[in-house]
């Protein structure tokens, strides 16, 4: 037996920010046998942290189902700005003669995105456009259009408001944007918004409370971190 083939499992990583997640499935790469397979569960844009699901050896199989997995988030949104990405990761364009929505107003707006909605996805999103990835076609001053497409959102709490920052809990499922909705909300309220934190807590039955740095993990010891995939 080869010693790649008995590595299997998933490593639950907590994501820093300022990383890819493909760059976290290259530095993990590099810790295992060589011809280890590795890839993730759902990608975390780079300013995100949390939970990012390595799969490796024959748990890769399990990507798909992995991705249908709930996922839970923290988030917060800025109103009274927008960005071009959505997230800090563009310049703000503060929006002119905003006033603070009334709390009533963002619950009432925030309820808008409960259940089954009609999503759009960022222009800035890895979604392909005529063969083309949206974001490589943004990037070269394109006009993106994408489609609006039914996603899952089974709950959105507000957590704390003071204008003109957001604190929200979200669970979600797949292919729910979280930007799409602090892009949306700023639409509906009149403000624009966009989100200036993301973290992810949970995906499936995995949360942050069992993930690891990517900093921790070394060529000795990172067959410790590999977990049961079901």
């Amino acid at each position: 037996m080869s010693e790649t083939s008995s590595i299997n499992g998933v490593i639950v990583i907590d994501k820093p920010a300022g990383l890819t997640s493909a760059r976290v499935v290259d530095r993990v790469k590099r810790l295992l046998p060589r011809g280890t397979k590795v890839g993730h569960a759902g990608t975390l844009d780079p300013f995100a942290t949390g939970v990012l699901v390595l799969l490796v050896g024959r748990a890769t199989k399990l990507c798909e189902a992995m991705m249908d997995q709930p996922k839970a988030y923290e988030a917060t949104f800025k109103l009274g700005a927008t960005t071009a990405t959505d997230d800090p990761e563009s310049p703000e364009q503060v929006t002119p003669a905003v006033r603070a929505p009334e709390g009533s107003a963002v619950e009432a707006a925030l309820a808008q995105f409960s259940g089954t909605i009609l999503q759009r996805p960022p222009a800035y999103s890895a979604i392909k456009v005529d063969g083309r990835r949206a974001y490589d076609l943004a990037r070269r001053g394109d006009e993106v259009e994408i489609a609006a497409r039914p996603v899952n959102v089974y709950r959105i709490d507000l957590v704390k408001y003071e204008f003109p920052l957001l604190d929200l809990s979200i669970a979600c499922g797949r292919g729910t944007y979280i930007r799409s909705i602090a892009r949306d909300l700023g639409e509906r309220l009149g403000t624009g918004a966009y989100v200036t934190r993301l973290r992810r807590t949970r995906v499936g039955r995995f949360t942050t409370d069992e993930a690891v740095v990517p900093d921790v993990l070394q060529r000795e010891t990172i067959v410790n971190a590999i977990r049961p995939a079901q």
